[in-house]
């Protein structure tokens, strides 16, 4: 691969599951242009929707818990340019204190998903969203009553395709088999593999197509902070999780040394090697697999959309291998909210 990852050449399509969209290979996470990441400059945000279009990027992910709407409403008139080009994926069922970003609720009712579904359809300014996700399980609601339900919008016509977040294996079938599930988006990563045990093999089994969100571990795979309690803004979420802080942080970077390795001797950068690792794993496991890193800058996305052409050698990818087990620090200080512990 050459270091230059501007040459505008599109990226892949794949097709995201069983009877699912044709996508671009790499989505884009969208979150960050105007929530959890600190301070955004739309404009360039903006230019950033449209770069990725150009770059062959179809999947645009968001969810109602962005900033309450505000996510949702922020990529309304791109949405609205360039509706029968792309794939838009929202979800329900977590809410955000805006006071206290640490804390989430999840609601799962029925009754929930259609004040949610409607709330978005209007923010969205659409009159049907193509990929709808259950964004975090509720255990004292069964699944099969909450994917009935959202069923439901996909016989009226307001969402054409179902996904699920963060379950497990087991929550995966159940759910398949109420309703074709076509998408499942967990954290997948060099940092973050525990779906490999049982979910991967599962969708796979299933013909589901797997999202994995957090590809580049929220930044820290391209070495573009250590220290999130020093080096990032007092609004930038990742202050608050522990891979990223205290004596975790330093441990982590240390595990780093290995893609910088391999992108100095593939003249790409870390966070390209981090990706191609992830996007590697479709022909690994047999199931198709659209990451979605997030960014709100042109370049990244020019940088990160190059990294589906970068094939890493067998003896890279040993390199790799080990960097999951010795990570120091949960995903996040609260793991209850997450198929952790459910599986």
């Amino acid at each position: 691969m050459s270091g230059d990852s501007r040459d505008g050449t599109k990226i892949e399509s794949v097709r995201l599951g069983t009877g699912g969209p044709e996508v671009g290979a790499q989505g884009l996470g969208c979150m960050g242009m105007s929530f959890a990441y600190g301070p955004t400059d739309a404009d360039e945000a903006r230019a950033t929707l449209e770069r990725a279009l150009e770059l062959g990027v179809t999947l645009y992910d968001t969810a109602d818990a962005y900033g309450n709407g505000a996510n949702e409403e922020f990529l309304a008139p791109f949405v609205r340019a360039h509706r029968d080009e792309i794939t838009l994926a929202t979800k329900f069922a977590l809410g955000i204190d805006p006071k206290e970003p640490a804390k989430r609720t999840i609601t799962n009712d029925p009754g929930y998903l259609r004040k949610c579904v409607e709330g978005s359809l209007r923010r969205l300014a659409v009159e049907r969203i193509d990929l709808y996700y259950l964004h975090r399980r509720d255990p004292k609601v069964p699944i099969e009553e909450t994917v009935g339900a959202m069923a439901e919008l996909v016989t009226e016509g307001k969402v054409a395709y179902l996904g699920l977040s963060e379950v497990t294996a087991d929550e995966l079938r159940a759910a398949h088999a109420v309703h074709p599930i076509t998408a499942l988006q967990s954290e997948w990563s060099l940092f973050s593999r525990d779906i490999e045990r049982y979910v991967v093999p599962a969708a796979a089994e299933l013909g589901v197509g797997i999202v994995p969100y957090s590809p580049l571990g929220r930044g820290f795979l391209t070495g573009a902070f250590v220290h999130a309690d020093r080096e990032l803004g007092a609004d930038d979420f990742r202050r608050q999780q522990p891979r990223f802080t205290g004596e975790n942080a330093a441990a982590n970077a240390a595990l780093l040394e290995p893609l910088r390795k391999i992108a100095e001797g593939r003249g790409a950068t870390p966070g390209q090697v981090a990706l191609a690792w992830v996007q590697q794993r479709a022909p690994l496991y047999g199931v198709a697999v659209v990451p979605i890193p997030g960014t709100r800058s042109r370049a990244r996305v020019e940088e990160n959309t190059a990294a589906t052409r970068l094939i890493l050698t067998e003896s890279e990818l040993g390199l790799l291998e080990p960097i999951a087990s010795r990570v120091a620090g949960s995903r996040y200080a609260d793991m209850t909210f997450t198929s952790a512990g459910r599986e």
